[in-house]
């Protein structure tokens, strides 16, 4: 009976370990997912002004003039 009760005993204090370490292991992820986050966040903005930039000077570009072998390709 007392073995019963040491066996039990044993494997809540196991319980008990693995129990921590999951928390301290789901705070560790939690805490590298915000890192990541914020990171993706930044490179969206970024991503953001580049295209914008682009655009910016797309739209600054003068049209191509048309020339003849323009107007007589086929379309």
């Amino acid at each position: 009976m007392i073995s019963e009760f040491q066996d039990l005993s044993d494997k809540i204090d196991r319980l008990a370990q693995l129990t921590q370490a999951l928390r301290s292991e789901n705070y560790l992820l939690r805490q590298a997912n915000a890192l990541l986050s914020a990171e993706n966040v930044d490179f969206k903005n970024r991503l953001l002004a580049a295209q914008q930039r682009v655009e910016g000077l797309l739209a600054n570009l003068e049209p191509a003039p048309i020339t003849s072998d323009d107007a007589e390709a086929p379309q």
